[in-house]
C-alpha cells in the first residue's frame, strides 16, 4: 500500500516530521521582532521580486541583478512605496507623549507578511511597484513576482512542495540575522505591547484618585529616591546590548511589586 502523499500546501506546512521538535512547525515557531527566536521570516521577502533585493525590515532596495534592465538597475537605494496598488510604506502619525496632538512621527514600513500577503498568489506575473528617492519624483516599474515555494516533480499550482523556494532564500538565509532571541524579546514585548513575560511598572503607589506611580522596571540607574512615573526618554532605558552585555548585574529580583532599586537594602 502506498503512503499517502498530501496535495494540500497547509498540511504540509503543519506536518512535523519524525525526530523534530515541535518549534519547526509554523503554528508553533516564533517569527516576531528584530527577529525571532527560531528564524527570521522577514528575510523571506528580500527577493520576491525578480531583479532586486529589499532590507528584510525596511522598504529599501539595498541590490539589483546585474543582468536587470536599465529601469531596474537604476532602483538601488530607492524607498519602494507601493505593490500592485497597496502602500508598504507609509507616514505614522500620533501623539509623541501622552494625551499630546496627533502629529507626523515619519515614515515607516508595513510589515512584509502583511503587505504583500496578496501578491503571494500572483507568483510567475508581473506587477506594478511605485520607488521614489525620498522626494517627488515617483517612477513606476514592473516587477515579476517570485514563487514562495518550490515546484514538486509534477509542476503545477497544485504540485508546490513545503519547501520554500531557493531564489528567496538560499540555506542558512532564514537563521543569518538571529542574534540573542531572549534579550530581543525581553525588550521588545512589554505589556504595551503583548502580555510579557517580565514586569513593566514595579515600586507601584496608588494614590488619592485612584491612580498610581512607579518605576519602569528597565529604567537605568534607579535607587530608592528616583522619582516615579515621570517621562522618561529612551536614553534612560536599558537597551538589547545593555541587557546581552550583562544583564545579571542589571535587573533585579521583584518581591511582592517591590525591587532591590527600591528595597534600600532591607
Amino acid at each position: 500500500m502506498e503512503p499517502i502523499a498530501p496535495r494540500n500546501l497547509t498540511a504540509q506546512l503543519a506536518y512535523r516530521a519524525r525526530g523534530n521538535p515541535p518549534g519547526t512547525t509554523p503554528a508553533s515557531s516564533v517569527g516576531n521582532f528584530y527577529p525571532g527566536l527560531e528564524l527570521d521570516l522577514r528575510n523571506l521577502w528580500r527577493r520576491v521580486f525578480a531583479g532586486i533585493e529589499l532590507h528584510e525590515a525596511v522598504a529599501l532596495v539595498l541590490a539589483v541583478d546585474d543582468d536587470a534592465p536599465p529601469e531596474v538597475q537604476a532602483l538601488v537605494g530607492e524607498i519602494l512605496l507601493t505593490v500592485d496598488g497597496h502602500p508598504v510604506w507609509i507616514e505614522v502619525t500620533g501623539p509623541r507623549e501622552p494625551g499630546g496632538a496627533s502629529e507626523s512621527l515619519g515614515n515607516w514600513s508595513l510589515e512584509w507578511s502583511n503587505a504583500l500577503a496578496d501578491i503571494v498568489h500572483k507568483a510567475g506575473q508581473e506587477v506594478r511597484c511605485t520607488f521614489t528617492k525620498g522626494d517627488d519624483d515617483q517612477q513606476d516599474v514592473s516587477l515579476r513576482v517570485r514563487q514562495i515555494f518550490e515546484p514538486g516533480p509534477e509542476g503545477g499550482e497544485d504540485a508546490r512542495t513545503a519547501v520554500l523556494s531557493r531564489e528567496l532564500a538560499q540555506p542558512g538565509e532564514l537563521t543569518q540575522s538571529l542574534c540573542s532571541p531572549w534579550q530581543n524579546d525581553f525588550i521588545g514585548c512589554g505589556c504595551y505591547y503583548w502580555a510579557a513575560s517580565r514586569p513593566d511598572y514595579v515600586n507601584v503607589e496608588f494614590d488619592e484618585a485612584d491612580g498610581s506611580r512607579g518605576h519602569n522596571w528597565l529604567q537605568r540607574d534607579r535607587t530608592p529616591a528616583t522619582p516615579k512615573f515621570y517621562t522618561l526618554r529612551q536614553a534612560d532605558l536599558l537597551q538589547h546590548a545593555d541587557i546581552i552585555a550583562g544583564w545579571e548585574d542589571k535587573l533585579s529580583f521583584v518581591l511582592k511589586g517591590r525591587d532591590d532599586h527600591d528595597r534600600d537594602g532591607d
